[in-house]
């Protein structure tokens, strides 16, 4: 009865339909069944809404997401993901024991820290602005890490016996939240998720769940009409 409680004007999220971020939050509120309202931030429109004053004062880091409990101000996606996880016990996002709650960490931490970060709109802006890379270096630069991270990623998620239908076990963890935006960042950058058959097949799995399909980026309200 827990998740029936938090109404959409309770649990707000400032989002952008692209922001892998934001995406990853999506689906956590989502396998939770927890209703909520999307306030979108435009990363692109008047030199990045994340940077107007309003905005800045709710995360100084002029980052998205940013999750509203009533006026509690939560940042920092895998943060608000176990957050949400907390407050809610029903269909949890974190296996039972150490070991594999450990694991499942650590999967979301191989992506949302170590290869996502790379990639994103502030480092591919300076790339732009302070070394002139053009739109195919820093394309090239995008896949290099993309592609460097998933290769270590399907070794860890290959060969494991903990990897079932999800990264961790049968059911969606905190793994799978990343997993799945990554896999959408991968295609987006001309990267063929055939080279990553476990990734490829994970990723399959968590995109036939409702949860994860109506989190999809060309699926939100801001999403241009064209995506």
């Amino acid at each position: 009865g827990e998740a029936r409680i938090m109404t959409a004007e309770s649990i707000k999220l400032y989002s952008y339909w692209r922001s892998s971020a934001c995406y990853r939050v999506r689906i956590a509120l989502n396998l939770k069944h927890i209703d909520y309202q999307t306030l979108p931030i435009h990363l692109l429109r008047d030199g990045g809404e994340q940077h107007g004053a309003q905005f800045s004062q709710l995360n100084p880091q002029e980052l998205i997401p940013v999750l509203m409990h009533g006026d509690r101000v939560l940042r920092q996606s895998l943060a608000i993901i176990e957050y949400l996880d907390d407050i809610v016990e029903s269909n949890p996002l974190l296996p039972a024991v150490a070991r594999d709650r450990q694991r499942a960490r650590a999967i979301a931490q191989m992506i949302a820290c170590d290869i996502h970060p790379l990639g994103n709109l502030r480092v591919q802006q300076y790339l732009e602005n302070h070394f002139g890379a053009d739109q195919a270096q820093r394309d090239d630069w995008t896949r290099h890490w993309i592609r460097s991270g998933f290769t270590a990623l399907e070794k860890v998620l290959r060969d494991s016996s903990s990897t079932g239908t999800f990264c961790e076990g049968d059911m969606p963890t905190i793994a799978d939240c990343c997993l799945a935006p990554q896999a959408y960042n991968a295609v987006r950058f001309g990267i063929d998720l055939a080279e990553f058959p476990t990734i490829a097949r994970i990723n399959a799995a968590c995109m036939e769940l409702p949860a994860f399909d109506a989190a999809r980026p060309e699926k939100q309200a801001d999403a241009p009409a064209s995506a």
